[in-house]
């Protein structure tokens, strides 16, 4: 009941903040601005975007190989129908589905497949918070609307976010070499929990920092790191491209800030990112490039449907073929739950 509440309760936010996107701008001029758009550039954001799914499908692959061997195919599947899901079901789904249906059909631990999602959104924050210190390095607030004042907040902002980022990284590696250390640890609830749900949590903790295993490989750790920053080079481009197509005259380093305002604004769970997208991307180009509203809404419609219809599409394929529906993958979600408190018997 608590599930579908909060279902209903991010739905009515998604459809309030579109509502509230659509109202403040004129339709007949965002329309017209989506007509004269350049097709040629929204096509090679097309293929942008869907090159960020095969290098993300390849990163996760690289870290899975400290849990087991793993096919491309498989991880690139898997990925995409874990961005579908989360497009598709509340609650980000996907994150969850991913690991598991990945973990089921290489016969790994889904406990520990699922900590490289954590370790991947770790090292995607920190990625896209190097872009915007690139950015705030270069970017004069002078030739520029945005309020100083802001501008000093959102450079305070990104710091602290980042050396957050940061400390979250050093905790994992630490965490990660020494498993049977923090298993051990985890036991010692016996003290405050029954014994058989102390020893079932110091089994799940350990399967978790297992599957973090990577991290204590600093070449393998470094390896990832790199791989991220042409993953997060590609999505800005697609940005940039899009940008470029609603004939805004927006630098490439500027796609960094549009960038990290969009991670931002996506962090809210609304369904498939409604609403807080199109805020992100408008406020981005508008507070910090001047770019009309109108131009900016119509880009920003534009951007969300090639960043998230094709994968869902595609998505919905690789469902069919595996044989799974929307309430097949609600399921799952909720199998793969109980997957995790089997593997701490």
């Amino acid at each position: 009941m608590k599930a579908h509440f909060r279902t209903i309760i991010f739905l009515a936010l998604a459809i309030l903040l579109f509502a509230m996107f659509l109202g403040h701008v004129n339709l007949g001029n965002v329309l017209a601005e989506v007509r004269h758009a350049r097709f040629d550039l929204l096509l090679l954001a097309l293929v942008t975007t869907a090159a960020t799914y095969l290098m993300r499908a390849y990163r996760w692959q690289y870290l899975l190989r400290a849990l087991g061997p793993t096919r491309f195919g498989t991880a690139f599947r898997t990925t995409v129908i874990g961005f579908a899901a989360s497009f598709l079901l509340p609650a980000r789904a996907g994150e969850f589905l991913r690991p598991y249906l990945l973990a089921r059909e290489e016969h790994l631990s889904a406990t520990s497949a699922f900590a490289t999602i954590i370790l991947e959104r770790l090292l995607d924050t920190v990625t896209v918070l190097v872009l915007f210190a690139v950015f705030l390095l270069v970017f004069d607030p002078g030739q520029s609307p945005v309020d100083p004042k802001v501008f000093r907040d959102v450079r305070v902002g990104g710091l602290t976010v980042g050396i957050a980022a940061l400390v979250a990284l050093v905790t994992l590696f630490v965490l990660a070499g020494h498993p049977d250390a923090v298993a051990r640890g985890a036991l010692r609830l016996e003290r405050v929990l029954p014994a058989g749900l102390a020893h079932a949590t110091s089994k799940v903790v350990h399967l978790f920092v297992t599957g973090l295993s990577a991290v204590r490989q600093p070449g393998r750790l470094a390896m990832t790191f790199i791989l991220s920053f042409p993953l997060w080079l590609s999505i800005a481009l697609g940005i940039f491209l899009v940008t470029r197509a609603f004939h805004m005259p927006i630098p490439f380093i500027g796609s960094f800030v549009v960038v990290a305002i969009l991670v931002v604004g996506v962090a809210v769970p609304t369904p498939g990112s409604v609403g807080t997208f199109h805020w992100a991307y408008q406020i981005a180009v508008t507070a910090f490039y001047g770019q009309p509203a109108d131009r900016a809404a119509g880009a920003a419609i534009v951007l969300h449907a090639i960043s998230f219809l094709p994968v869902t599409l595609l998505g919905i394929v690789f469902m069919a073929r595996e044989g799974l529906s929307l309430g097949r993958m609600r399921g799952l979600a909720k199998l793969a739950g109980e997957q995790k408190q089997e593997e701490t018997r």
